[in-house]
């Protein structure tokens, strides 16, 4: 049974954070992720998911600064103290907040150095950051990021991110798949998820084209999703869209879309 996660830094945006996850848990969600939840006080937001009885399931490494368009840091050699420092603060918070999983955006190539620098202090900084996890009881995730929306990032493909776990070679390492990535840069979803499920940690969706709910663009979620928990993918599937239409409308639509058959939750009173 697919299990469901509402990423509540792109769901609910119509009401402030902590706000969010009591408008996820209404819709009978169980499980929450989020992209950066540094800003937030980690007191007020552990002390809301327990009451709640919510489970944040994953968030991102701290990534450099999101809003001039940073998606991560750790390829670039100059930053490497930096992502270390994001590393510990980010395992200080997993630990409060009960998360297991954390993600490493791997970042963009910058023109100052070489990709072969860039690359292995890559393949350095998620080592360390794999060992670092390892001792807190955590795992790893390195996410494919498409290089259409964000030109020059270091791992825009799965076959790149398995060429970066051989080199690394850490047990605690495995990928998180965001569908809409892997539908833009290569395609293939079924085929792909197939191949890579024993090394599959977390996996997320939004349609193609514009990054919005199932059911507004071309992938056949039911068929992917079915295909993929017939693999033998046990783990979450996180909602990670922009919403069309208002949240509230985005997740009826997808659940006519027949999402709904899996498992999809509605809202209660």
């Amino acid at each position: 049974m697919i299990r469901w996660s509402c990423n509540i830094s792109m769901l609910f945006g119509e009401v402030p954070f902590l706000e969010r996850l009591e408008r996820a848990r209404r819709w009978g969600f169980r499980f929450v992720e989020c992209q950066l939840p540094y800003g937030e006080d980690p007191g007020q937001l552990a002390a809301r998911l327990a009451e709640l009885g919510l489970e944040m399931v994953l968030f991102n490494l701290p990534a450099g600064n999101w809003e001039a368009g940073e998606r991560g840091i750790a390829c670039q050699p100059h930053r490497r103290q930096e992502f270390r420092e994001g590393v510990e603060q980010a395992v200080e918070l997993a630990l409060r907040l009960g998360t297991r999983r954390l993600n490493c955006l791997a970042g963009r190539m910058v023109d100052q150095f070489s990709r072969d620098e860039q690359w292995r202090c890559l393949v350095d900084n998620v080592r360390h950051a794999a060992d670092r996890l390892a001792q807190a009881g955590l795992v790893l995730l390195v996410e494919p990021v498409n290089e259409l929306d964000v030109p020059g990032y270091a791992v825009p493909t799965v076959r790149r991110a398995l060429e970066l776990f051989e080199e690394v070679g850490r047990p605690n390492l495995l990928l998180q798949c965001d569908l809409y990535h892997m539908q833009r840069a290569e395609g293939n979803l079924t085929e792909t998820l197939r191949r890579v499920v024993q090394r599959l940690g977390h996996v997320q969706l939004a349609d193609v084209p514009g990054r919005h709910q199932p059911g507004t663009g071309e992938v056949c979620f039911p068929f992917v999703l079915k295909e993929l928990e017939a693999a033998g993918y046990q783990g979450f599937v996180g909602l990670e869209y922009v919403p069309l239409g208002g949240t509230e409308a985005s997740l009826a639509q997808a659940a006519r879309s027949g999402l709904d058959l899996l498992g999809l939750p509605h809202p209660g009173p």
